[in-house]
């Protein structure tokens, strides 16, 4: 494979890794947008994995939160609708439904301009753990960002998580 001029070789071992997130980190280095991919890809990756994995037993998990934080933005929905824009299939978010409305996080009720239809909502405790929730995730980014950061990386920071949140409603 030969590599393009201005990308770094990814295929090396720990110094070659090492060097390759350094030039992608660099704010000189260029913005190829395979390069910004590449780098949002593995820096958001590890976010995520590092917040997963401290999830205490009885979160919620993934799938739980991204559909409570989508009825608590956007309001009522079916589960259809909820899989669709979760990009997952009806019958997963079938499963995720009922798992929240068992906690009684959500509640189904029939439409009430098409009877055949389901609309699940949030409840009272929906909004409540989802409140909690980020209000927790929020205070770990917080504690690390405090304790590693400088006032200047944190106005970055600021200013690109509006950009992050449009890339994600984007795919």
């Amino acid at each position: 494979m030969t590599q393009q001029p201005g990308r770094p070789d990814r295929s090396g071992g720990n110094e070659a890794d090492e060097a390759a997130r350094a030039d992608r980190h660099d704010p000189t280095h260029q913005t190829d947008p395979y390069d910004v991919g590449g780098a949002l890809y593995d820096s958001i990756g590890l976010i995520a994995r590092r917040l997963r994995h401290s999830r205490a037993p009885g979160e919620l998990s993934l799938p739980e939160r991204s559909a409570l934080s989508r009825l608590a933005g956007a309001g009522p929905a079916s589960a259809a609708e909820l899989a669709r824009a979760e990009q997952i299939t009806a019958q997963a978010m079938g499963t995720v439904v009922n798992g929240l409305e068992a906690r009684g996080f959500v509640e189904r009720r029939p439409d009430p301009h098409d009877g055949r239809r389901i609309i699940v909502s949030l409840t009272e405790a929906g909004e409540d753990v989802l409140r909690r929730k980020r209000e927790a995730r929020g205070r770990q980014l917080a504690t690390a960002l405090t304790e590693r950061f400088t006032p200047a990386e944190l106005r970055t920071l600021a200013a690109a998580a509006p950009l992050l949140e449009r890339l994600g409603e984007s795919l």
